[in-house]
């Protein structure tokens, strides 16, 4: 490598995120937002798979903040919920008041299979359900855990970017 290479890397360094194809398919009846979405994530119980998925899709690779996601802080900030994990019993409280918090209107993700049927912890002494016996649910994302490309698909599916 020659120098002259090296400063046009540093000066116009390659893109690293990916092309994820088009957004995937939500039903009808979930309302869509024109913009950005805010999503305010909440670990129900689990075994933090979907979290590492999450750090991956909100990393440098995947880039869900390109396309107008974007994680905070703060419930009275979001615009969904992002639940992960089976509902435990000691976390239908909080993710209620969470809920609550929100300012209308406000959606409901269930990711993961934990999330959506309570996946290997149906059953569980410490399990109260699924997050849709909690809250209402407008959107569901499966796999365990889902993958990045199928996370910023969905995000996309919701705000049509």
């Amino acid at each position: 490598m020659t120098i002259r290479s090296i400063l046009q890397a540093i000066v116009h360094p390659r893109t690293v995120t990916e092309d994820l194809g088009p957004p995937s398919q939500v039903a009808a009846d979930v309302p869509r937002l024109a913009g950005s979405l805010q999503l305010r994530h909440v670990d129900a119980g689990s075994c933090n798979g979907c979290e590492l998925e999450i750090t991956s899709t909100f990393g440098p690779v995947y880039d869900a903040e390109r396309f107008g996601a974007r994680l905070v802080a703060s419930p009275r900030h979001a615009d969904a919920l992002l639940v992960t994990g089976p509902v435990t019993k000691n976390m239908v409280g909080p993710l209620v008041k969470t809920f609550e918090a929100m300012p209308e209107p406000r959606m409901v993700i269930a990711l993961g299979d934990c999330a959506r049927d309570c996946g290997v912890f149906r059953g569980g002494y410490g399990v109260e359900g699924p997050v849709g016996d909690v809250l209402p649910v407008d959107l569901q994302v499966p796999g365990c855990p889902p993958n990045p490309e199928a996370i910023v698909r969905a995000l996309r599916g919701l705000t049509g970017r």
